[in-house]
């Protein structure tokens, strides 16, 4: 991005839950000559957040304040031109998050989302990938819990297993932590448009194989529940985006092999835990089919709230891998804090950092992108010294 913009970072929905969450990470940990601003509707809401930042970090004084509507094309035209990366918390992000993307692309700026809803990442891909190649842009989407710890965790596993054959890999996810109320509500106006017709792309999840410009073949392994000795337990099949984010950088990707499969589950020490989160999502699904019900379900979760400090600060989340291929087999964990919303900030402001401050060291790629293909190592790196763990626990 050109040297003349005035901020490397813009920090837009600053004045929510997860975005202030966002802005205090940056405000503890953002180098002193990184220069960044946070955006909202309302000024008087980011003056208060400056506020707050300024309490934990007297440098934050010169931190921006920039108004943006998402209903307003003209002020997310204005923010975009001013950064070489727009961050943004604002969901559910198919009410209005395109535009955004739409700002970044039209002004020549990154982007990075905490987005967990396919559909809008599909409508990212299918309208904005190609010209955000032709302007050699990274637009990366689920920078957060969605998808980065399945992501680069499955890329780490890939690593560690020998090149050029075959590859299986099936991911267990394993956390303790509150869903944020910003999630809860992108999954429910996600659910209840389950029953609308889209016309297939090429770029969405199947669980058919699908074949590479070069050749290889990426697939889903069977969905069904399954004893998960590596993990510790029980394990079923998890219906979120992340194996479709782990299945796209695989096509992206040759180091993934010739042929490569993943699995992606929740698991559990007690069948009955799971069993009752199963009825507790298809209870969701179906109270999201119908205007009454779903209206209900959001007055449950507003938006902007979320726990204590406390509570973060007891959250966790751990993500085994088991790969194998080529005679071999290895065990890897990625594990960090509260899954929500502490781990997903800080994920969310790493990946911006990396993007601003680390081209020089990133892939020479472009596009609406995965984190692993669009940052790879140097995000894995940023991660590990800010506190999250990949090992390697078995190899064989």
């Amino acid at each position: 991005m050109a040297d003349s913009r005035d901020y490397d970072l813009v920090l837009y929905g600053a004045t929510g839950f997860t975005g202030g969450l966002t802005a205090e990470y940056l405000a503890k940990n953002a180098a002193p000559e990184v220069r960044w601003a946070i955006a909202g509707r309302s000024r008087t809401r980011l003056a208060a957040v400056k506020a707050r930042l300024e309490a934990i970090n007297a440098a934050c004084a010169d931190v921006g304040l920039i108004e943006a509507d998402s209903r307003d094309w003209a002020s997310l035209a204005i923010m975009a031109k001013r950064a070489r990366v727009v961050i943004t918390t604002v969901g559910p992000y198919v009410d209005g998050g395109i535009h955004v993307v739409r700002a970044c692309v039209a002004s020549g700026a990154d982007y990075v989302d905490i987005t967990g809803e396919p559909e809008f990442v599909r409508d990212a891909l299918e309208q904005f990938d190609q010209p955000a190649r032709e302007q050699g842009l990274r637009i990366v989407n689920c920078c957060g819990f969605d998808s980065i710890p399945h992501d680069l965790g499955a890329r780490f596993t890939v690593e560690q297993l020998p090149e050029d054959v075959p590859l299986v890999v099936e991911g267990f996810v394993k956390a303790s932590g509150r869903i944020s109320s910003g999630t809860m509500r992108s999954a429910i106006k996600a659910m209840s448009r389950l029953g609308e017709e889209r016309p297939p792309h090429h770029h969405d999840a199947a669980s058919t194989p699908r074949t590479t410009g070069d050749g290889r073949r990426v697939r889903a392994l069977p969905a069904r529940p399954k004893r998960a000795r590596a993990a510790g337990g029980w394990a079923v099949p998890m219906p979120t985006i992340d194996p479709s984010i782990v299945r796209r950088s695989a096509r992206a990707l040759p180091r993934y092999g010739p042929d490569f499969a993943y699995g992606h589950y929740l698991c559990s020490k007690r069948l009955t835990q799971l069993a009752g989160i199963v009825a507790g999502t298809g209870a969701v699904v179906a109270l999201s089919q119908f205007g009454p019900t779903r209206s209900w379900l959001l007055s449950r979760n507003p938006a902007g709230q979320g726990p204590s400090s406390e509570e973060i600060a007891r959250g966790w989340f751990q993500v085994i891998f088991v790969g194998s291929g080529g005679g071999r087999e290895v065990v890897t964990r990625v594990s960090g804090g509260d899954p929500g919303y502490g781990e997903t900030s800080k994920m969310l402001a790493e990946s911006a950092l990396c993007l601003a401050l680390d081209r020089d060291h990133l892939p020479d790629v472009a596009g609406v992108l995965t984190p692993a293909v669009a940052m790879g190592a140097q995000l894995q790196a940023r991660l590990e010294r800010a506190g999250m763990r990949f090992e390697v626990l078995e190899q064989s």
